[in-house]
């Protein structure tokens, strides 16, 4: 009975680790990584859901602005049984579209604006922070497993 409880409450239920590369490349537009998916207890992971955010942030105290964008979601739509104890590996690919502002877009177009908008970007205190989330529906349990891992993204 008291397992019951705690695999419901997700006490003892599936831990998710999440290895990736070091540094991601935005041009590559994918990460590649793999799911370390394990549990104390016998358990039947029905999906996963993994999305690639970023968190884009300008300006300076008062007048500061931060908005987040989904670049891209993967969904693994199987059933996959995970024993106690034992540690399950899932390889995966994620594919992303990364977005461009006007800045981005002028910068890309012409040399001479390029110095010119990196400036612009300085002195704006334009930064982007990008992470990984990564969810699975565990049959049994209410509450969800959910991992947030920040990634080192390499323009």
């Amino acid at each position: 009975m008291l397992k019951k409880v705690k695999k419901w409450l997700g006490i003892d239920g599936v831990r998710i680790n999440v290895e990736i590369p070091k540094d991601i490349f935005l041009r590559e537009k994918k990460v590649s990584g793999l799911l370390i998916l394990e549990s104390r207890q016998d358990s039947i992971v029905t999906e996963i859901r993994m999305r690639f955010i970023e968190k884009y942030s300008r300006g300076r105290k008062q007048n500061k602005l931060i908005d987040e964008y989904l670049l891209g979601t993967a969904v693994i739509d199987r059933s996959v049984y995970i024993e106690a104890n034992k540690p399950l590996q899932l390889p995966f690919d994620l594919y992303f579209e990364p977005l461009k502002s006007d800045m981005d877009q002028w910068e890309s177009k012409n040399l001479i604006l390029k110095g010119i908008v990196r400036t612009a970007k300085l002195l704006r205190r334009v930064n982007s922070q990008f992470r990984l989330e990564i969810e699975a529906d565990v049959q049994g349990m209410a509450m969800s497993p959910l991992v947030k891992t920040e990634v080192k993204v390499i323009m």
